[in-house]
């Protein structure tokens, strides 16, 4: 008798990075369902609230109209819900696919103003006169959905532009500045890292991530290798994330410009790369410079010829000196820096 082959097995449920249980997430999402039943769900779990925002970043469904408005008229009954439990539900709602959706919506339950006042007030807040896409608002969701789903990463995209609302200025021509808007930002985001108690490490990373978001678009093709590995030193660990951050922010709505600044940014990591790998085959001091250092100040052997090559290794990696010059060039800048002692007395 000839064995039948076993039927597949069903398909597994997909995963939804929510905390809402099947019967609460119909509740909150069926335009149907009575307003008084809504609102006394979400007193008693106002932590929901949050988690329908998960829902909308997964889904772009949106939460019905008696739930965005019981989420308004309740949001005095999160204040009990732990600081970190308000961080999680955030981050797994940020690095969804719909996040743009996800933040409209916590903006018209009044979830943003309560937690991220600082972002509240960019709504509507002009960057540039009679450009509606030029709203900081509308370009900060922009830059969420493109930047690359790693939440510290979309935590900067979220907040990288806080602090134009307080540095705005206009000029006599009628055209808008923003200037120091990422340190003023980077200040302004101290207080949310407390609000939302994040780690040290989590904080640094946003904090700088912030600070530093304008850097990589100011490259230009003359910048020297010196000025390369001058940046690459200074974001540090933080380097990726912020490349990553900086081709987010490019939000232009013409082709050509918004394709000539991608470039500019992939031009920058190729030279990154490319410089690494020749660092990582030549060492940035000449063969041989050790013996020029002896045999041009007189020096014999000693451990002052290793200080004087720490010396120019340390001149070199912070862009004062080039790698890999004619060992004149580097005796040269001992003697001018007065690094050579002077013989003493018979």
């Amino acid at each position: 008798m000839e064995t039948l082959p076993a039927p597949p097995a069903p398909a597994a449920a997909p995963t939804s990075a929510a905390n809402l249980d099947a019967d609460l997430s119909a509740l909150l999402f069926d335009e149907q369902a009575d307003p008084a039943v809504v609102t006394e769900q979400l007193r008693a779990r106002p932590l929901a609230m949050l988690e329908c925002a998960v829902v909308v970043s997964e889904t772009r469904r949106t939460p019905s109209r008696a739930a965005t408005s019981a989420a308004r008229a309740n949001l005095a009954t999160l204040d009990g819900v732990a600081p970190a439990a308000i961080r999680d539900a955030l981050t797994r709602m940020l690095v969804c696919r719909e996040v743009d959706v996800a933040l409209q919506w916590l903006h018209q339950a009044g979830l943003l103003g309560k937690y991220l006042p600082e972002l509240e007030v960019t709504v509507d807040f002009s960057q540039e006169a009679g450009r509606k896409h030029k709203d900081v608002w509308e370009h900060t969701k922009q830059v969420v959905r493109q930047a690359v789903p790693r939440p510290l990463v979309r935590w900067a995209a979220l907040l990288h532009d806080i602090g134009k609302v307080p540095t705005r200025t206009f000029t006599g021509d009628g055209k808008v500045h923003f200037h120091g808007h990422s340190e003023v930002g980077a200040r302004m985001f101290d207080p949310i890292a407390r609000r939302f108690a994040f780690d040290r490490p989590e904080r640094d990373k946003i904090r700088f991530l912030i600070l530093h978001h304008l850097r990589a678009n100011q490259y230009e093709t003359g910048w020297t290798d010196s000025a390369i590995r001058r940046f690459e030193r200074e974001m540090c660990d933080h380097l990726d994330d912020l490349l990553d951050l900086s081709r987010a922010d490019i939000t232009s709505r013409r082709p050509g410009r918004r394709n000539d600044l991608l470039a500019q940014i992939s031009e920058l990591s190729r030279r990154i790369e490319a410089l690494r790998a020749e660092d990582a085959k030549e060492p940035p001091l000449p063969t041989g410079v050790g013996n020029e250092i002896m045999t041009r100040f007189a020096l014999p052997p000693s451990r002052l010829i290793g200080d004087l090559k720490r010396k120019l290794d340390a001149a070199i990696a912070s862009g004062e000196l080039e790698a890999r010059r004619e060992c004149g060039y580097y005796c040269d800048w001992l003697e001018a820096q007065g690094a050579i002692p002077k013989p003493t007395a018979p």
